[in-house]
């Protein structure tokens, strides 16, 4: 499965658990709920997944933790903030250039309007 269609099922998956559960709640449980969501619609997730860091060709022993990473290939960020702010799209970005994956997406559950709250990032040129 490609990074696109990959893509529109965590869409569909996010939808769905913003509409059963709506703002307010903390950022574990949304990406508890979106990691059982996305594994019921097929998908193979990880969540809390340590990523060691990579520093002039040398793995520091230190690492990040990424939120969820969907069939090895997209990063979700999941958050439960007030407002998204370019430090939060810059972080995603940074974890797309340590890994190497190609699309990553940043959703904000503490929202009005989930549809304008998800944003996809891309490190490079999709297939």
């Amino acid at each position: 499965m490609k990074e696109n269609e990959i893509s529109f099922y965590i869409r569909k998956s996010i939808f769905s658990v913003y509409n059963e559960l709506g703002p307010g709640l903390l950022e574990k449980v949304y990406e508890r709920v979106l990691a059982y969501e996305l594994e019921n619609n097929g998908l193979r997730v990880q969540t809390q997944v340590s990523v060691n860091v990579k520093f002039k060709d040398v793995f520091i022993d230190s690492s990040f933790i990424a939120d969820m990473i969907v069939e090895d290939k997209v990063i979700i960020e999941v958050k439960a903030v007030t407002e998204i702010s370019n430090i939060h799209h810059q972080q995603l970005l940074t974890y797309l250039k340590l890994t190497n994956l190609k699309l990553g997406i940043l959703v904000n559950f503490n929202t009005d309007h989930i549809d304008k709250s998800i944003f996809r990032k891309i490190n490079g040129k999709l297939d």
